[in-house]
């Protein structure tokens, strides 16, 4: 990073390094076209090589929202990596840890980033559900759908981000962030397979059923994001 870039960070307050760091994530990825170029193509071939594997319209319809998730879940273990080799590859990161930047802000730039990239990925996802798996949307369940993609994408966007600042650095991140990440990520995997499942009325799930379970993606995505927010300085300076 520049000694430009570095004051324009420089006694910035939380807030402002947030909205600077997650402008400067979306102007990234707009540059080089990751999510369009590659994520998005790999997320995509993952659906359509489960629609060949599984073979029946009736099996498709069942698991059509688990594969939504898992596909999205793959796919946001790319765009961290990808986050993170951008700061770490010229040393960015410690760069504005040295000039004081806030890493409660750092954190939640990127994590803003990230989670903006994820709504694209999952709202295409789940228009690739509805022509693939022949799922079905009711109004009701298109607000449930909404309101747990939201909340599902600021759960993983959180995790993602405090888990990818602490691969960072380490040896093996390729390998390492695949390991610290999916055990984590697996109450919103399940609340967000549940609560799509209500949204599409699978098995006769009415949609009622699907707004307990984005409960527990709402407290999961609280609990991330705070703590996040707090741990991720201590994490980058270790």
């Amino acid at each position: 990073m520049s000694s430009a870039g570095q004051q324009r960070f420089t006694g910035t307050t939380v807030i402002g390094t947030a909205r600077l760091i997650a402008a400067k994530d979306l102007r990234v990825e707009l540059r080089s076209r990751v999510l369009l170029n590659q994520v998005l193509p790999f997320a995509l071939i993952v659906m359509v090589m489960f629609a060949f594997a599984l073979d029946s319209d009736a099996v498709l319809e069942r698991v059509a929202p688990g594969l939504v998730w898992l596909a999205a879940l793959f796919s946001a273990l790319i765009m961290v990596s990808r986050s993170f080799a951008v700061e770490t590859a010229d040393g960015a990161l410690d760069q504005l840890r040295s000039a004081g930047v806030p890493a409660m802000g750092i954190f939640i730039g990127k994590m803003m980033a990230l989670m903006a990239q994820l709504v694209v990925l999952v709202t295409l996802l789940i228009i690739a559900a509805v022509v693939l798996y022949r799922a079905e949307l009711s109004w009701a369940g298109s607000v449930l759908l909404v309101t747990t993609g939201l909340t599902a994408t600021c759960g993983l966007a959180a995790v993602g981000t405090l888990y990818g600042g602490l691969a960072a650095g380490a040896k093996g991140r390729e390998t390492l962030l695949p390991l610290l990440l999916l055990p984590v990520v697996a109450p919103v995997l399940i609340g967000a397979t549940r609560a799509t499942e209500s949204a599409f009325g699978t098995r006769g799930v009415s949609t009622s059923q699907g707004w307990p379970w984005l409960g527990l993606l709402a407290v999961f995505a609280v609990l991330f994001s705070v703590s996040g927010a707090v741990a991720f300085g201590p994490l980058l300076d270790d």
